[in-house]
């Protein structure tokens, strides 16, 4: 089977519910599926339930959410573990499906380059499905993209105090 290159990008909520939604698909079709979180450090819900998946593998780069402050070199450091991880694996052969969850916003943050996340989707193999998640995709990743789905905000709670709910955002 062909494996392409997905981007869910925006500034709607669901980039990172979108990915793994489509991980577990694959884990039902008995695919192996390896999920790397850039940015995001915490044990959110989500990740307590891939836990319980014995073909999906999910390792976290990313420390304290630094989004409200300037990234530390320490936020560097991680990020760049990641990607490199990421070539390992997807070059390995033992995944079907990759995900890097929040990769664009590392990029943003100038965590590492787009060009460095591009070296990535040039090392897929032509059967892995690679899907990049985050706000601000940068339009040389779109335009290799297979495709793009871009989250776009109408309407949020959370502008109106609304913190985030474990179960449900968190």
């Amino acid at each position: 089977m062909k494996g392409y290159v997905q981007v869910y990008t925006g500034n709607g909520k669901g980039k990172t519910t979108a990915a793994i939604g489509l991980a577990m698909r694959a884990s039902g079709a008995g695919k192996k599926i390896y999920i790397a979180q850039f940015v995001k450090g915490m044990k959110y819900s989500e990740i307590k339930t891939l836990e319980k998946f014995d073909n999906i593998d999910v390792d976290q780069f990313g420390l304290k959410c630094f989004i409200v402050d300037k990234p530390k070199q320490e936020d560097i450091d991680a990020a760049v573990e990641g990607l490199k991880k990421v070539k390992e694996v997807i070059v390995s052969g033992n995944y079907d499906v990759v995900i890097m969850d929040e990769a664009n916003i590392a990029v943003f943050f100038k965590l590492y380059s787009v060009d460095d996340l591009l070296a990535v989707v040039d090392l897929k193999p032509e059967n892995v499905e690679l899907i990049i998640t985050g706000r601000y995709a940068e339009d040389k990743l779109i335009e290799r993209a297979d495709l793009v789905t871009e989250m776009k905000e109408i309407k949020h709670y959370y502008n109106s105090g609304v913190e985030a709910r474990e179960g449900i955002e968190s």
